[in-house]
């Protein structure tokens, strides 16, 4: 892991030496508790903590919107995104962080029961940080599937319930019913581990780091065409040249990085000094999301990339609604056939049409991030779309078949 210790001091989501609780203590101090509904509302408030997830809803009003009773909060690391790397390495390196947050907030709530949900690699190193604390709060471990869709809200609920990872056909409002018509609280586990040291430290000590905008820090997944797959946490506001630097990859090797995961769209060189926030990255209809950074290197075809990921959205959805039965799918074919060269001039235009009939029609979200992607790829690869059109690509250097 990277750290920038001008930027976090002593209190970066890594501070602690080891996994096991001594360390962790010795970082952090032991968690404080006591924290009331109220008390615990005003401090995340005043910290500007927002959700660490994909979706940046800020985590005061997630625990606002929880109706008081029986409540259950869900620590969410099933990180299904192939190319996020960041809530695993916490679950493995902080377990007590995110586990400190968790009780905290359930605490707050008076929730009767807790949940960790997180895929089968990550769980033996919580399940060794329970069995570690003095408190031994009461968390049920539930094993995630490694699917795209496995953490998105209403598919863990689903899945804590039924054991089936699969997305509700109908919204949930979580805080008034969830889990088995429960109120319930759901949470990424590195939003819960910054909770824990916003608990720990206060707000002011939150805002110490990063913008006004954007306080605090973030964790952010590197990969792609990247020296080194890392997980490195920076400030928030931090640029994309600076994150990269982070991980010690070169940006002026890069083409394009994409930004937010596969439901995220491409941020090209030129955007690369702009912050990784939603408003530095408007132009591109980028935000951080879940803290994915994907590098394309210069010389790489984005259309051949971006053709591989519409195809894998295309086949890792539910199968539970016209979209993403068939839309999706169709929406791929055309994209892999510009990305071939296939000398048709509609297509990017029926590649767009497409994007336009799935997005707000399926029975959840996964088919109006996947438009979005595609929307991304035909805007900042537009010129590579008509070389590609006329049966020739770029990098390639010449006809493509």
């Amino acid at each position: 892991m990277t750290l920038d210790p001008r930027q976090l001091g002593t209190g970066g989501l890594f501070a602690a030496a080891q996994p096991d609780l001594a360390s962790h203590e010795a970082a952090y101090g032991k968690r404080p508790s006591g924290w009331s509904r109220n008390a615990l509302l005003a401090e995340l408030d005043a910290s500007g903590l927002t959700g660490r997830g994909g979706a940046g809803f800020p985590a005061w009003r997630k625990l606002a919107a929880t109706s008081a009773g029986r409540a259950v909060v869900i620590a969410n690391g099933a990180e299904g995104e192939p190319v996020s790397r960041k809530d695993a390495a916490l679950l493995r390196q902080a377990p007590h962080l995110v586990l400190d947050g968790l009780v905290t907030v359930g605490e707050a709530i008076g929730a009767s029961t807790l949940f960790l949900y997180a895929t089968a690699d990550s769980l033996p190193f919580v399940a060794q940080a329970l069995a570690e604390r003095r408190d031994r709060p009461k968390v049920k471990l539930v094993e995630a599937p490694e699917a795209f869709i496995s953490g998105e809200a209403s598919a863990v609920v689903n899945a804590l319930e039924t054991g089936i990872a699969l997305p509700r056909d109908k919204p949930l409002r979580l805080g008034k019913s969830g889990y088995e018509g429960r109120p319930t609280l759901l949470h990424n586990v590195e939003t819960l581990a910054h909770l824990a040291l916003v608990a720990r430290f206060g707000a002011d000590w939150f805002r110490s780091a990063g913008t006004a905008d954007d306080p605090g820090t973030r964790l952010y997944s590197l990969s792609g065409d990247v020296p080194t797959e890392w997980v490195v946490e920076a400030p928030g506001g931090a640029t994309i040249r600076e994150v990269l630097r982070l991980g010690g990859v070169d940006a002026s090797s890069l083409a394009a990085v994409l930004v937010g995961g596969f439901h995220g769209a491409w941020v090209p060189a030129e955007g690369f000094d702009l912050p990784l926030t939603g408003r530095g990255l408007a132009r591109y209809g980028a935000t951080p999301g879940a803290g994915v950074l994907m590098a394309l290197a210069r010389g790489r075809c984005g259309l051949e990339a971006s053709a591989g990921i519409v195809r894998y959205l295309a086949e890792s959805s539910a199968r539970q609604c016209g979209p993403c039965m068939f839309g999706l799918p169709a929406m791929a074919s055309v994209v892999e056939r510009i990305a071939a060269g296939e000398r048709t001039p509609w297509l990017a235009s029926e590649a767009e049409r497409l994007a336009g009939l799935v997005t707000g029609r399926g029975a959840c979200r996964h088919p109006d991030g996947s438009a979005r992607f595609v929307h991304s790829t035909l805007a900042v690869f537009r010129d590579e779309v008509q070389t590609h059109l006329s049966g020739m690509c770029t990098a390639h250097r010449g006809w493509t078949h």
